[in-house]
Order: structure tokens, then sequence, then C-alpha cells
């Protein structure tokens, strides 16, 4: 399920971790202007539209601007919050940032390469975590193990 901006992307790779510092004009000319909303602006998809809200194919999620590896889909949960969830993040694929829009406090989730929004996380999630990583289908990129092998 390739995202389309992939292949006319020079910054995205699945393997290379190094930190991206891409100025958003440049991620404008690159990326769908959906994905560069939500990725860029932290803007929200609507809730249950997004391709991975209600899908369960087994394999590995990532970045869809920079590659970045973010989840695996042994984490993922039917949360029927309307976005895709997951109880555990790759801890080398994301980072945190206090969010206080819309009169709410939240904590938004970034990819660590890229810089990109990805979703938030609350403390509201299943065992062993506790915490549910509440995604933007469109931020995500996916790979079925199948395709690995």
């Amino acid at each position: 399920m390739e995202n389309s901006t992939t292949k006319n992307n020079p910054y995205f790779s699945r393997t290379d971790r190094t930190k991206l510092t891409i100025p958003n004009e440049e991620w404008k000319k690159i990326l769908d202007p959906e994905l560069y909303a939500v990725a860029r602006e932290a803007a929200t998809e609507r809730p249950h539209t997004g391709k991975f809200n209600v899908f369960d194919e087994r394999g590995e999620y990532y970045c869809a601007v920079c590659g970045n590896h973010l989840f695996r889909s042994d984490a993922k949960f039917a949360s029927t919050c309307g976005w895709p969830s997951f109880f555990e993040a790759d801890k080398e694929g994301v980072i945190y940032k206090r969010d206080t829009s819309y009169g709410m406090e939240r904590i938004e989730v970034l990819c660590k390469r890229c810089n990109s929004h990805l979703g938030h996380v609350f403390n509201d999630g299943p065992k062993p975590t506790g915490v549910r990583f509440c995604m933007n289908s469109v931020s995500l990129d996916f790979v079925g193990d199948s395709k690995e092998k």
C-alpha cells in the first residue's frame, strides 16, 4: 500500500534513519496536499475515513513522508476511536511534543527522522502498555509481511 508520494520523494528511505531538516517549502513541492496538511501543518483526517482504520494485515508501518519505521502490526488494536491505534511504537521511530492546541492538553507524536505530525498518544490504551497511539492513516505507509519475503 505504498503512498504515491514515495515515488517522487528523494528523502524517502525505509533504511536511513539520518535526521532530516527539510524546510516546509520543499516538502510542499513533494507531498500530496492531504499528506502535507496532516504531516507538516498538524491537520487531522476525518475519523473513520483513513485506509488503515479498519485494516488488519500483518506487517510494518512507516512514515509516509520519509519512510522511517514507526509501528509493527502486532501492536495495532481496534480502538473504535476512528483512527488507526497502536499500543506501542518503535522507540527509535517517534518523538513526543506537548500540544496545547484547541484548548486541550495532549501529547503529539512526531516522526523522529523528519519531524512530521503523526497523531497523538493517550493513556487509555490496552495492556501491556496502557497507551493508545492514535494515528492519521495518511501519515502512514504500510508494507505487508508477504512483501518483505
